[in-house]
């Protein structure tokens, strides 16, 4: 899987009490139950060597919106790139929520490979990323890639008993192979801005990608 997230080295370090996984997981479950309501399903995927992946499906809302959330990716810290030696206290923390009007719960397998970078490849996940599937999205889909945008506008933020990090909820954006191309190149705020001139419904499932000459 293609990705352009900064990579690093295994975690080592000691853990707390109140930061454990499962203390972690189920403050982030009550987080999204509160935001969108009872999960209307999950999923899990345990891929081999990685902690478990859950993907929470939320709706249809009044409006058809489906939301996708992962559930795993912020049991631990993403390690600063540069660090020699990991915390597994200390660095930024995330969960993935995708926004499909209608819903495709084939892309709940895609989700969870990318919750699982960060284990699988070490991956700071961050927003203005990118994560590039190699593969439709979902069967059918016009995407193969996502952008991670900003955080705090879907889900706020769930912070976390000191030292650690609070737990940032990263809005995906799917992206056709031209678009990632295309951001590569000129960077997630300027095609950003393509899909914000262009009136772009990136809730769309079907939709077509924006002109970029």
């Amino acid at each position: 899987m293609a990705h352009d997230f900064p990579s690093f080295g295994d975690p080592h370090g000691g853990s707390s009490p109140e930061l454990s996984r499962e203390a972690v997981l189920a403050a982030v479950e009550a987080r999204l139950i509160t935001t969108f309501g009872e999960p209307s399903g999950r999923a899990a995927v345990t891929f081999l060597g990685t902690d478990r992946i859950e993907v929470l499906r939320f709706g249809p809302d009044a409006e058809g919106l489906v939301r996708y959330a992962t559930l795993g990716m912020s049991a631990a810290p993403m390690a600063d790139p540069t660090a020699l030696v990991a915390d597994q206290l200390r660095g930024p923390r995330a969960e993935l929520v995708l926004t499909v009007r209608g819903g495709r719960d084939g892309v709940l397998r895609s989700l969870a490979t990318f919750a699982a970078t960060p284990q699988v490849e070490g991956l700071v996940v961050a927003p203005g990323g990118s994560l590039d599937l190699g593969a439709p999205l979902w069967d059918g889909a016009p995407f193969t890639s996502v952008l991670a945008a900003e955080p705090g506008g879907l889900v706020e933020d769930l912070e976390l008993a000191e030292p650690a990090e609070p737990v940032r909820f990263l809005p995906l954006l799917p992206m056709t192979p031209n678009e990632a191309g295309w951001k590569r190149v000129h960077g997630a705020a300027a095609l950003q801005e393509r899909w914000l001139e262009q009136g772009t419904d990136l809730r769309d499932p079907q939709r077509r990608g924006v002109k970029l000459d």
